[in-house]
């Protein structure tokens, strides 16, 4: 029986999101012979069936190695809480039934969402109203549960890695302190692992309050010892102990999440006020979203996109895709976003990084 897919792509991009896109429409077709509709715009377009597109084989040739997505995408769509502008005030309406009217409108059998926390929530909810729906992860913060990597981390780290790299040459040389902040929201993977691979000497996460204080001793000992420069790596979600997160805007009536950033301005200046030494920050924002995927993030989106395909042949629905170890296996899509995941302060990794002499505040 031909059946018809649907496939979306919502909340922030990331490299791997066309490998996923490449998957499903490739092996919906070639295996089974099915169709696969593409949803322009994440959630939005299924208000819009003229955002509703069939895809071919010929649609996905030559994106693998391409970042974003084809499709489009946004993190403000929540039909269940959309924003409409009513004799000049902004009141959020659930719509959620027009999206399920057009999805019946369009023949969709099953609905693919490829998405991170945000938009497996709203999967999920459309699942409860009857919807097939099957979830991918994405995000380059990693902090989806039950997945052990989302794809698009992978391509993230490799950036601030590079980032890293090169700050190290240009801090040596003007015997500096630079501070890089990276994206992760409240999970300090990010930070954490491009921190270790990078050679920082101060990691500042979200889930392991900071003092400055301490920072400042730690890059005073290292010029004592003749490391005249210093590398700090700042996670746009770390704070202070006692404090809070540093945000670039708040969360508004149309913006439902705050906008996380400044947290690397905000060390310079207190690390600036106890050290004689110069300090520079470096804000790789968006920088960690674009750019073609690692292999690792294009093999990974790919088998997310098949083992998606696979998901809708068996009828698993309400569930997402999910890599174990080096299987590629599922989960219900509650399990996945009943919190975040993040970084164990007692943890193996953070005790690697402490090992190597590498300060988080502390």
């Amino acid at each position: 029986m031909t059946k018809t897919i649907g496939i979306l792509t919502g909340g922030g991009d990331c490299p791997g999101l066309n490998a996923v896109i490449r998957g499903v429409v490739k092996s919906a077709i070639i295996r089974h012979g099915w169709r696969v509709i593409g949803i322009e715009d994440g959630f939005d377009g299924l208000l819009s069936l003229a955002k509703c597109k069939p895809l071919t084989l010929e649609s996905v040739r030559g994106i693998l190695p391409r970042g974003g997505t084809i499709l489009g995408t946004t993190n403000h769509g929540n039909p269940f809480s959309y924003p409409v502008e009513q004799e000049g005030a902004i009141v959020h309406l659930d719509l959620s039934e027009k999206v399920v009217e057009n999805i019946r409108a369009l023949g969709i059998d099953a609905l693919v969402a490829v998405g991170g926390e945000g938009s497996l929530k709203i999967a999920l909810e459309l699942s409860k109203k009857g919807v097939p729906v099957v979830g991918v992860p994405k995000t380059i913060d990693n902090d989806l549960r039950e997945t052990d990597f989302t794809f698009g981390y992978n391509t993230a780290l490799e950036t601030a890695t590079d980032a890293l790299d090169k700050l190290h040459t240009t801090a040596e040389s003007h015997h500096r302190v630079m501070i890089l902040e990276v994206m992760g929201r409240y999970a300090g993977w990010i930070a954490l692992e491009s921190g270790i691979a990078g050679g920082a000497d101060v990691i500042l996460i979200p889930e392991i309050p900071f003092h400055i204080d301490r920072i400042c001793d730690a890059v005073t000992r290292r010029s004592a010892r003749g490391s005249r420069f210093s590398i700090i790596v700042a996670a746009e979600g770390a704070f202070p102990e006692g404090g809070s997160r540093v945000v670039a805007k708040k969360a508004d009536e149309c913006q439902t999440i705050e906008r996380l950033g400044g947290i690397g301005q905000f060390v310079a200046q207190h690390v600036q006020k106890c050290l004689d030494m110069d300090v520079r920050v470096t804000v790789l924002g968006h920088l960690q979203r674009g750019g073609s995927p690692t292999t690792f993030d294009r093999a990974l989106g790919s088998r997310f996109g098949t083992k998606a395909v696979q998901m809708v042949a068996a009828g698993d629905f309400g569930r997402m895709a999910c890599l174990r170890g080096r299987t590629i296996t599922s989960v219900p899509i509650e399990d996945a976003i009943r919190d975040l995941k993040l970084v164990d302060p007692e943890g193996e990794i953070v005790r690697t990084a402490e090992d190597l002499g590498i300060m988080l505040g502390r």
